[in-house]
């Protein structure tokens, strides 16, 4: 994961095969009614790069709950009434909040059918736990006290929406049909807010138009005038991540790295597609055991590309700590 004020760039992955239905605070005996797969929604290789909302604030397009151990037996039991979205983030990795402010924007368009809660793992570890969380961000819904799992990762709105409509459709099969209270927004250009520089918010515009490389242009410019613009050279490096797996077909590149373990490019590119899909330390392991098997101009390749994920997911990331010493003892 990366630090960032931007969105962190991550393909979702279905959490199906990992959350099963439990047994919660208000969850009824049994599945849902209708109850259907919702994990393929919300799959895309193009999230955008939007500004994170600061934990415990609502956003400006609609209201987020924040769920703590202390709190969460109550939030479950609020969605005997109204549907919710649950999206477990970590408040030590701002970079994940984007999977809350993309849930907020989307579900503002439900009027009011849609309650968005906040998990930061770190103030509802029992609650990660319960839900089988195994990575972050992770999105789900909660209908009638019952989750439904989403998918892992961060997705722009707009993408969203049609999740959003199917959660509602679900929830209604099983009579939920409630609606949040109205609360007062407030106006994200206000003077006390910060406003996105210009060329950012080109990037942003050209990566939910589909044009990555005119993202990659606008962040580079923005380099140019500023070139100790950090949140520009994040978001070059992730829509540069974002370029090299656009298309890939994961089970593909799978096959074709495990076919010829010595090729550099087949493994970057695994290295590349798991990162995005969340699997950072599948990543790194990837990569470091490749250093060890290469030499002179493959191994400053593999070495470059693992420097670059670093520095993607962040510096201060215990997984990259601790790939970094793996990555020194693989070196010398």
């Amino acid at each position: 994961m990366r630090r960032t004020d931007g969105a962190l760039v991550r393909r979702s992955a279905s959490l199906s095969d990992r959350m099963g239905a439990m047994s919660l605070p208000g969850s009824p005996s049994g599945a849902l009614r209708g109850a259907v797969d919702l994990s393929s929604l919300g799959r895309t290789p193009r999230p955008p790069v939007t500004p994170g909302a600061p934990a415990g604030a609502s956003g400006a397009r609609g209201a987020v709950t924040e769920v703590t151990d202390a709190s969460f037996e109550e939030a479950f039991l609020a969605t005997r009434d109204v549907a919710a979205l649950f999206v477990i983030y970590d408040g030590e990795s701002p970079q994940t909040r984007g999977a809350v402010d993309a849930a907020v924007e989307a579900a503002a368009g439900c009027d009011g059918r849609l309650r968005v809660c906040a998990v930061d793992v770190r103030l509802a570890p029992r609650l990660a736990q319960g839900l089988g969380v195994q990575q972050v961000p992770v999105t789900m819904a909660v209908i009638a006290g019952q989750p439904v799992p989403l998918f892992a990762g961060v997705q722009p709105a707009a993408q969203l929406r049609p999740v959003c409509e199917q959660v509602l459709q679900l929830a209604a099969q099983n009579g939920v049909t409630g609606r949040v209270e109205p609360t007062a927004q407030v106006d994200p250009i206000g003077d006390d807010q910060p406003q996105i520089p210009p060329l950012h918010a080109r990037a942003v515009e050209a990566i939910d138009a589909g044009d990555l490389a005119g993202a990659v242009a606008a962040y580079e410019q923005a380099l140019k005038e500023n070139p100790a613009d950090a949140d520009a050279k994040v978001g070059v490096a992730q829509v540069r991540l974002l370029q090299r797996v656009d298309g890939a077909d994961l089970v593909a590149a799978r096959q074709a790295a495990a076919a010829d373990p010595d090729s550099i490019e087949a493994a970057l590119l695994v290295a590349d597609l798991d990162l995005v899909g969340g699997h950072v330390e599948d990543a790194f392991a990837r990569l470091i055991d490749l250093v060890r098997r290469t030499s002179e101009d493959d191994r400053d390749a593999v070495r470059a590309r693992l420097l670059e994920l670093f520095e993607l997911v962040g510096a201060s990331d215990d997984r990259v700590t601790k790939a970094r010493r793996a990555l020194m003892s693989a070196l010398f």
